[in-house]
């Protein structure tokens, strides 16, 4: 074996050991006899622009997938890539999105719950148990389980929240050109520089989050 084949087989080895860890709390579940276990996420609460849309994604068995985490710490090529494979090997999967008015009137975690429920509510079927990244759903009466800092944890949440952030990305995007000013479609409403740097130059739009302040700030 040459040195490079060495280093590639401890790299799968290794992947291969995260892997299985990340799915313990599924394994739990179905230790108990729960079949379709879900798991369900937002992202979109930190930006500055944009609705906050959730995820959930439904499993019978591991989602053995190269790369799976928490959408974060996943590049955007391999996110698009891990998405459709999501998809397409989960028994069942819905986004739910929350509005800019919305997370204005109830504010960003009343609104990101919102959206999870509206992510429960566009499946075909619920899961027989229900992992969710620290938050609980009161309005779903099946077994659930908060588990903090899930979607580095669990593979179905991590699974969740790449289909959300691909998928809010891509409204992002459509975003972008509706209103150009800003660059959504550079940081997807994120307060970098450029961002807060037109927002001083425009003022904001209907698109923008009046109750995060650095929005209150350029509007004065």
């Amino acid at each position: 074996m040459t040195e490079k084949q060495r280093k590639a087989k401890n790299a799968y080895e290794r992947e291969r050991r995260r892997l299985h860890r990340l799915h313990l709390y599924e394994n739990r579940a179905r230790e108990r006899g729960h079949i379709f276990v879900g798991g369900i996420d937002e992202v979109g609460r930190g930006p500055l622009a944009g609705p906050v849309v959730a995820a959930c994604v439904i499993t019978d068995g591991p989602l053995m997938l190269r790369g799976l985490n928490d959408s974060k710490q996943v590049k955007a090529e391999l996110r698009a890539e891990l998405c459709e494979i999501i998809k397409s090997t989960c028994i069942a999967w819905a986004v739910g999105i929350a509005s800019v008015e919305e997370i204005n009137e109830i504010n960003i975690y009343w609104a990101s719950v919102l959206a999870m429920e509206r992510a429960l509510k566009q499946l075909g079927r619920m899961p027989d148990y229900l992992l969710t990244d620290a938050v609980r759903i009161k309005s779903y009466t099946g077994v659930q389980e908060p588990v903090i800092k899930g979607d580095a944890k669990c593979a179905t949440v991590a699974a969740a929240s790449i289909v959300a952030k691909v998928y809010r990305d891509g409204l992002l995007v459509e975003l972008d050109h509706i209103e150009p000013r800003y660059g959504f479609a550079e940081h997807k409403g994120y307060a970098t520089p450029a961002h807060i740097a037109a927002l001083k130059e425009h003022g904001p739009c209907v698109h923008h989050r009046t109750g995060f302040w650095r929005v209150r700030d350029a509007q004065q």
